[in-house]
């Protein structure tokens, strides 16, 4: 199999959810282009729309005339998140700075997903958050108040959470500070600096000062590096060929799969290195390399969590075995993921097996006299173990069956076309 071309991998979806809430909260209008249009970052829109936001119909450029911290109306419906985690915990941190309720519904899956780890530090600010089922999931109502300025030792490394938090402080104008167990994705707050707001982050601690004001501001937003892993993985496991990605985010708190699949063996490079809008991007250059397992630690889980599904499926290509450990909250994703990587593994021939906080996966290095992975991928809706097991299928000779290849959409929409297209 020989992988060759130039792709541009949509735009980052974490940076397109917060694009679209910081131009909502702007003082005037803020340019967006290059905004990832898929389902989850809809749904930010659609709970923007129905906070009285004029959101447009989303596009590669498109201008947001923001009302302000203190413009947004009582909501006109239940605010929709769908299938999406970051709209949820983002907008319930602006909800509870706001004079009124607000009413969070979401998918199954996403109504599984544990909203208490957000409300928490919500409801110390002042905040009043209520669950209507039996645990900490959706439906979920933040009935908003006066808040009080808060310092808040995070439970699990959450940029959800800490993002949720900043933009409390931001809306309520009070002071915040999160102390993270391990760093996670900044680009809340690269964002709010781009846009005027003192943000500082000192020793694992993130702080926010009151600012009266939030400034409008164009974005571009870069490919999602978590998009560029798919590819990149599939030109690693490629006989031939090199694939290069363009404009991929390499944020250091979100690359941490190119560093892995380097150290797995990838011949892969950074080129036309610059700073847009307050992230580094580059052009990405991947090819075969002879791959070798590894060991994956909780300290640089932060920085691939998405990418680990399609990380241990690379690893079932690899020589020896990769252990990856302190990554319990895969567990608490769209799926159980530990759970649903294991099993779709062993579903298609490769030998796995899970740990409480990971998983195992011992490799077998292609070659001819080999089996091919052959099953059926059991996706339980999860757009990551769709795409993982499709690049993994890739491999000629492979059989895979996804049972709900259309889920890819939630953050990729047009994959499975791309994924034919670079496969020479």
């Amino acid at each position: 199999m020989r992988v060759a071309g130039v792709l541009r991998v949509p735009g980052d979806k974490s940076i397109s959810h917060r694009a679209l809430i910081l131009a909502a909260l702007g003082d005037g209008p803020s340019r967006v282009r290059g905004l990832l249009q898929s389902l989850d970052v809809h749904s930010t829109a659609l709970a923007l729309r129905a906070l009285g936001v004029a959101i447009p119909a989303l596009g590669d450029d498109l201008v947001i005339r923001g009302v302000g911290l203190r413009g947004l109306q009582p909501p006109t419906s239940d605010l929709d998140a769908g299938n999406s985690g970051t709209t949820t915990r983002l907008l319930a941190g602006v909800a509870a700075a706001l004079p009124f309720a607000s009413r969070f519904i979401g998918d199954a899956s996403l109504s599984r997903r544990p909203m208490g780890r957000v409300a928490r530090p919500l409801t110390a600010m002042g905040a009043r958050v209520a669950f209507e089922g039996p645990g900490e999931g959706l439906p979920m109502t933040v009935h908003g108040a006066r808040l009080q300025g808060l310092t808040w030792r995070a439970e699990t490394a959450s940029a959800q959470v800490k993002s949720a938090i900043l933009l409390a402080g931001l809306v309520a104008d009070v002071p915040v500070e999160v102390l993270e167990p391990e760093a996670t994705r900044d680009h809340t707050e690269r964002m709010l600096k781009a846009r005027g707001v003192d943000v500082r982050t000192d020793d694992g601690m993130v702080t926010l000062v009151p600012s009266a004001r939030l400034c409008a501001a164009d974005q571009s937003v870069p490919g999602d590096p978590s998009s560029a892993t798919f590819f990149a993985a599939l030109a690693a496991m490629a006989d031939g060929g090199e694939l290069a990605l363009e404009d991929v985010c390499i944020n250091p708190t979100r690359a941490g799969a190119f560093r892995v699949l380097r150290r797995m063996g990838a011949r892969l490079s950074y080129e036309d290195r610059r700073a847009e809008g307050g992230e580094e991007v580059a052009r990405v250059v991947v090819a075969p390399g002879s791959l070798r397992g590894t060991d994956i630690e909780g300290s640089e889980v932060p920085s691939l969590i998405d990418e680990l599904p399609m990380l241990a499926c690379v690893a079932a290509c690899a020589e020896g075995e990769t252990r990856v450990t302190g990554a319990a909250e895969l567990r608490v994703k769209e799926s159980d993921r530990i759970r649903a990587i294991v099993a779709n593994l062993r579903a298609v021939g490769a030998e796995a097996e899970e740990l409480d906080d990971g998983f195992v996966v011992r490799g077998r290095a292609r070659a001819p006299a080999r089996a091919p992975f052959a099953g059926r991928v059991t996706t339980h809706g999860d757009h990551r173990i769709a795409m993982a097991f499709g690049v993994l299928g890739a491999i000629p000779g492979s059989a895979i069956i996804i049972d709900d290849p259309a889920c890819a959409a939630v953050s990729f929409p047009g994959f499975w076309e791309e994924l034919t297209r670079v496969v020479v």
